[in-house]
């Protein structure tokens, strides 16, 4: 039961303190928007729906990696992180508190594309059930990259630099608006060892039928990934936080 406790009072305080942080709003909230309503006005009715799986994406991306980047960054700037170390609960408990955030947030800027979307074109076909957990994966996936850049960073500044040193390039190879296809053959490698091309594909399946890959296979290659990235992020806050 302390566990809970703990778990929701720390999720409370990065929800009331940190959601609307400038790094977030600008990285996690205006970029994505931005992206959505220049694509929608620009684009003819019938390319919305081709969009929306790449900036469903997209959105997640940029949501989870700076929410997650600016809450513990500025909390070990600001010396309030090691009273966290200290308290008596879990570092898994902390941890799992601050990805559930994450996750939340990513979830919440996945669908402000579909909010767009919807004013313009019918989304009733849709199978939403498999857009929520390609959603789900995209963030927990997405939440766990930014878990690593904000134990290798020390400043905010340095952990919005190393989210887009890796953001950025995936736009590309993670066919969010580029078919994978069409990317030279000695790029495509890369995009299949990043865990958004296959939340993208599963997308692409849901809203447009061009999925490449079965869905159940997409989803069981993020699992993989989202297990393998947990992991990674337990043994490098094991060597960077465990005194």
């Amino acid at each position: 039961m302390k566990a809970w406790i703990a778990f929701w009072n720390i999720l409370k305080k990065d929800i009331k303190n940190y959601y609307l942080k400038p790094p977030n709003i600008s990285w996690g909230i205006i970029f994505p928007l931005s992206w959505t309503l220049m694509q929608v006005i620009r684009s003819p009715d019938g390319n919305i729906l081709n969009l929306l799986p790449g900036l469903i994406s997209m959105s997640v991306l940029f949501g989870t990696t700076s929410m997650l980047a600016v809450t513990i960054t500025f909390e070990r700037s600001g010396r309030s992180f090691e009273r966290l170390l200290l308290a008596p609960i879990s570092l898994g408990t902390m941890v799992l508190a601050k990805i559930a955030g994450t996750i939340l947030f990513g979830i919440f800027n996945a669908f402000v594309p579909v909010i767009f979307a919807s004013f313009f074109i019918n989304l009733s076909a849709i199978n939403w059930t498999i857009v929520f957990f390609a959603v789900l994966m995209i963030s927990i996936t997405s939440a766990l990259m930014g878990l690593l850049i904000a134990v290798s960073a020390e400043q905010v500044f340095e952990a919005q630099t190393l989210s887009n040193f890796f953001r950025f390039p995936m736009l590309f190879l993670c066919g969010l608006f580029v078919p994978i296809t069409s990317l030279p053959v000695f790029l495509r490698p890369l995009s299949y060892i990043l865990p958004l091309t296959y939340g993208t594909d599963i997308l692409n399946g849901a809203f447009v039928g061009t999925n490449t890959l079965p869905p159940l296979l997409c989803f069981g290659i993020l699992l993989i990934f989202a297990v393998a990235l947990f992991l990674i992020c337990r043994h490098c806050i094991n060597k960077k936080w465990i005194l």
